[in-house]
């Protein structure tokens, strides 16, 4: 997958009140990156940054004002342009590139079971009924650690990270090439996290799949991303390694992500990097 030029400003101005060139807010501002086969890459920033419209730009789910989405399904396929598919095409499209959303709680409809929250993807986009879906809910349940028996009960019945889990297992649904992660963790007690995180992991080297993690936490992306891109103010301000960019970071800004980071042991400095406002 490659992004290039990808632009989003809401409220541009436009008739009487244009006078003057405003632009609107400027959500996400010129960012090109390149997701490869089998690779994890996080894009990490602040609230505001800009990381959750880029990857919902990258989903179609918010339409761009400027730029071109590639996409590339198989080595031997043409690439497409995801910015001008249609709906039958973006639909297929949903089905290589899914979305695992923050919030476990809010993501799933109570008055589904988890058979139809995971089976519902099966049914509209894979075209299974009956036993198969039913199977299906199963292997998926027990790849992300639940008990298939649990299929026919209701969200309230879980914890957060059961939720969560439901999430991924519906994610994974339909077979998907690539997800989106979008602040995946980060309603989660630190111990839970963890075991997402490992989680996913385990299933990225199972099923060769690519992720886009967005945090807020550099750390976590430090763990779990081969490489990082740097959001700030909707402009991608550094991309590279991520262990590379985490120790020896170029741009002031991810420096001064890097010192928000909670060091357990003071007289430990190699990862603070103290910066006047000013100065980003």
């Amino acid at each position: 997958l490659s992004v290039r030029n990808l632009s989003k400003v809401y409220g541009a101005p436009s008739g009487l009140f244009s006078y003057g060139g405003g632009r609107g807010l400027v959500a996400v501002d010129d960012a090109a990156l390149d997701l490869f086969a089998g690779e994890n890459l996080g894009i990490v920033g602040e609230s505001g940054s800009g990381k959750t419209t880029l990857g919902r730009m990258i989903l179609r789910i918010v339409e761009p004002s400027s730029g071109r989405i590639a996409y590339r399904g198989c080595p031997d396929a043409a690439p497409m342009d995801v910015t001008t598919l249609n709906k039958v095409d973006l639909r297929r499209y949903h089905q290589d590139v899914r979305l695992i959303f923050q919030d476990p709680f809010a993501s799933l409809n109570p008055r589904m079971t988890v058979k139809q929250i995971i089976g519902d993807p099966l049914v509209i986009a894979g075209g299974m009924s009956g036993k198969a879906v039913e199977t299906r809910v199963g292997e998926l349940l027990q790849k992300v650690g639940l008990d298939p028996l649990a299929m026919e009960r209701y969200p309230h019945a879980f914890s957060g990270g059961q939720r969560q889990r439901i999430g991924i297992a519906r994610a994974l649904a339909v077979n998907p090439k690539v997800i989106v992660a979008d602040e995946a963790t980060s309603a989660l007690d630190v111990s839970i996290r963890s075991q997402i995180l490992d989680l996913l992991l385990d299933i990225q080297k199972q099923l060769n799949l690519s992720f886009i993690f967005i945090s807020h936490d550099i750390s976590v992306v430090r763990y779990f991303c081969d490489r990082v891109a740097v959001m700030h103010k909707g402009k991608i301000v550094e991309i590279g390694d991520a262990e590379t960019i985490c120790t020896t970071p170029s741009h002031p800004y991810t420096k001064r992500l890097i010192s928000s980071v909670p060091n357990p042991d003071p007289r430990n400095k190699r990862m603070l990097h103290r910066l006047r406002a000013d100065q980003v």
